[in-house]
């Protein structure tokens, strides 16, 4: 990591928690109910912000990693693998070539991610429900979430990218890893869930460490009756919260890995896609239903990054680029949104299914 790369990061950093904390102190000071109005917004608000992060790639991407020769664009396209060829190319040419590649890498990262985080909205659903939280405190338990998901993922980001390095064949782990997980969400697709909640382990384990105080008190976290703090029923929920955003961060980072190995690109598309979580979770939360084939989609989804990262080397022989893949991902997105809605599913009775 050099100083320019330190600097750029750090940069995306502060502005991420900007706009988090402007969030926290400004908009949402207030517990409330979201309407789809409101989220649908702050929705359109957040895939701009991630579209703009997009055209910096695409035009200034090479600040990143301070790209000055082009002896220092071929050795970022041999470290971090990607599917470019700059031979016979001016610098300008060949730096052009780059940035264009970048700003694919993150957009597809960016559309993987997304799209897997729809998976994650059927879950924290299933968990508010089964805790009974009220809804007006939605938007502060998904808020304190996701800063903890932007933790985490940092975390896990660059210490994959650092066995990767290290150790190509994780890779391959990685593609099988995917497969399978493909399999088994395809297979379980229509299977109802549920969460119990006496026995979930994140539930006994916070019992054992923390004093838990028997019920909800409002929006807060932790309670000091008597002069003995206590953990209350909400913050149990954030833990859960936090511990499947794990669980979907072991399938969606290593997803992102099969599109590109520069762990900034992987980072910046995880990070947009999850700090919009939260008012895609209100604006879905009504009609997500009526998007039952999504699941499989995902499913097929994450079949095809499994098989690419397997066969990645003879795609590159062959010509398979960034475009590519990013074509593949819409298709399947598109495919099974659109099928989703052509074919409603329908219970015997003729009504529209809800289950979650």
């Amino acid at each position: 990591m050099n100083w320019h790369e330190v600097i750029f990061f750090g940069m995306f950093l502060v502005g991420i928690i900007g706009i988090l904390m402007f969030d926290l102190l400004f908009i949402g000071k207030n517990s409330h109910v979201i309407s789809f109005k409101e989220a649908l917004i702050w929705t359109i608000v957040w895939i701009g912000l991630s579209l703009s992060f997009y055209v910096l790639l695409r035009y200034w991407g090479d600040w990143l990693h301070d790209l000055r020769t082009l002896e220092d664009i071929q050795h970022k396209i041999v470290q971090f693998q990607h599917p470019i060829h700059i031979e016979g190319l001016s610098f300008e040419e060949a730096l052009q070539v780059y940035r264009n590649n970048l700003a694919l890498e993150y957009i597809t990262g960016y559309l993987i991610e997304k799209a897997l985080s729809v998976d994650n909205i059927f879950v924290i659903i299933m968990i508010f429900s089964a805790f009974g939280v009220r809804e007006m405190y939605y938007k502060r338990v998904l808020f304190w979430g996701i800063l903890g998901a932007v933790v985490m993922r940092f975390i896990f980001i660059f210490l994959s990218a650092a066995l990767i390095q290290r150790f190509e064949w994780i890779l391959y782990v990685f593609g099988l890893f995917l497969i399978f997980t493909g399999i088994k969400m395809y297979i379980s697709r229509n299977k109802h869930e549920t969460i119990d909640v006496q026995h979930h382990p994140v539930v006994r384990l916070s019992s054992k460490i923390f004093r838990v105080f028997p019920r909800y008190v409002g929006s807060n976290f932790f309670v000091k009756p008597h002069h003995k703090v206590f953990i209350t029923p909400l913050f149990i929920v954030l833990l859960v919260v936090e511990f499947m955003d794990v669980i979907f961060a072991v399938d969606s980072i290593p997803a992102i890995f099969s599109i590109t190995k520069d762990p900034y690109i992987v980072f910046f598309s995880n990070i947009f896609a999850i700090i919009g979580l939260r008012a895609l979770f209100f604006m879905l939360i009504q009609v997500i239903n009526k998007f039952y084939l999504l699941k499989a989609g995902l499913a097929v989804l994450l079949t095809f990054i499994g098989t690419k990262m397997l066969v990645h080397h003879w795609l590159d022989e062959i010509g398979f680029t960034t475009f590519h893949s990013l074509l593949v991902v819409l298709g399947i997105i598109t495919i099974s949104i659109v099928a989703s809605l052509v074919f409603p599913k329908k219970e015997a009775g003729g009504q529209l299914s809800l289950d979650i």
